[in-house]
C-alpha cells in the first residue's frame, strides 16, 4: 500500500493518450506538435494504433520508435491478430522488445475492408487472449487490451463478452481500456459486472472528446456505442460554428471525467485524433498540471494588496 493511501490521501490521476500514425506530411506536423503539447503532462504511455490489415504496421512502428528515441514518453504500438502468421507478429514484438519499448496494446482486429465477417489467419492467432498469450510467452511485456462497456458488435451476449475480457486478463494482460462511451452510469455497471465475473485488472476508461459530431456519429454507429438525446440536442445546429462547438465539447468531456473521478476512478485513456487542445483541457480540468523544468524558479504568489 503507497503512503498516500495508507493515509487516506486520494490516489493520484494517471492519463495516457492514443495517436494514429499519419498519412502525410501536414498531418505528421499536427501528430508531432500535439505530443509535444502533451508531453509535459507526463502520460502513463501514449498508444499508436495499427491499420486493422496491417497497412500502418510502418507508419506505427516509425512513430513509436522516434517516441522512444527522441522524447521522454513511453510509445506503446498497438498488434493485432488480423493479416499475419503467428511467428510474424511474435518477429514484431521481439523488434519491440529490442528497441527497449515494453508496453504493447493487444487487439483482435477489425476485419480489413469491407468484409463484413472476422476469419483468424489460418496460421495466425485465433483472438486476443491468445495474442497476450503468445506475447508474454516472448517477453514480460506489459499489455493492454480493450473491452466493451456497450458490448462488443460481434459478441453473442453481454456475458460471452465478459468471457472474453476475462480471458485476456488472465492471459497476462495488465489493463483493460474500454471504448468510447457518453452515458457514465454505462461505465459503472459495467465496471461492477467486472469486478463480479473476478476481473482484478485496472477497467481505464477511454475517453473521446468530440471534435466534429458527425464523425462521432459514425465512429459510434461502428462500435456499438451510445449517443444520448442529450448529446445530440446539445450539438444540435453547431456544424459551422467551430467555436462553440469546441467550447460545448469541452465542458461535456469534463463532466464526464469529473463525474468518473466522483465514482473513485484514477486512470483516464484519451482518444486524441492527433489534436492537443481538448485532451489537455481536460487534463487541466483534472488537476494535471506540466511537471516543473528542472532548474526553473517556482511560481511565486501574488499576495492581496
Amino acid at each position: 500500500m503507497s503512503a498516500a493511501a495508507a493515509h487516506g490521501a486520494p490516489c493520484p490521476i494517471r492519463v495516457s493518450f492514443e495517436f494514429f500514425p499519419p498519412a502525410d506530411e501536414a498531418m505528421a506536423a499536427t501528430l508531432w506538435r500535439s505530443l509535444e503539447r502533451l508531453a509535459p503532462l507526463a502520460p502513463a504511455f501514449v498508444s499508436v494504433t495499427y491499420g486493422a490489415d496491417g497497412s500502418t504496421r510502418e507508419r506505427t512502428h516509425d512513430v513509436v520508435s522516434r517516441i522512444q528515441r527522441e522524447t521522454p514518453l513511453t510509445g506503446a504500438p498497438h498488434l493485432t491478430c488480423i493479416g499475419a502468421a503467428r511467428g510474424e507478429i511474435l518477429e514484431i514484438a521481439r523488434g519491440y522488445w529490442d528497441e527497449g519499448i515494453r508496453h504493447l496494446v493487444a487487439l483482435r482486429g477489425d476485419p480489413p475492408g469491407r468484409d463484413a465477417h472476422y476469419r483468424p489467419h489460418p496460421a495466425g492467432f485465433a483472438y486476443a487472449a491468445d495474442l497476450v498469450a503468445g506475447l508474454i510467452s516472448i517477453a514480460p511485456f506489459d499489455i493492454s487490451v480493450a473491452a466493451y462497456p456497450e458490448v462488443h458488435p460481434e459478441a453473442r451476449s453481454p456475458q460471452a463478452d465478459l468471457g472474453n475480457l476475462k480471458r485476456k486478463i488472465d492471459a497476462g494482460a495488465s489493463r483493460a481500456i474500454t471504448q468510447f462511451f457518453f452515458d457514465t452510469d454505462v461505465f459503472l455497471r459495467f465496471r461492477d459486472r467486472c469486478a463480479a465475473a473476478g476481473i482484478t485488472a485496472p477497467i481505464v476508461p477511454g475517453i473521446l472528446p468530440i471534435t466534429r459530431f458527425p464523425q462521432v456519429l459514425r465512429f459510434a454507429a461502428r462500435c456499438g456505442t451510445g449517443v444520448p438525446a442529450w448529446l445530440h440536442e446539445r450539438f444540435a445546429g453547431l456544424e459551422a460554428d467551430d467555436e462553440t462547438r469546441r467550447l460545448l465539447a469541452a465542458s461535456v468531456a469534463i463532466e464526464q471525467v469529473e463525474a468518473l473521478k466522483r465514482h473513485g476512478v484514477r486512470e483516464f485513456h484519451f482518444y486524441t485524433l492527433n489534436r492537443a487542445e481538448l485532451t489537455y483541457a481536460i487534463c487541466h480540468a483534472l488537476g494535471i498540471r506540466p511537471a516543473p523544468r528542472a532548474g526553473a524558479p517556482a511560481a511565486r504568489t501574488r499576495m492581496p494588496a
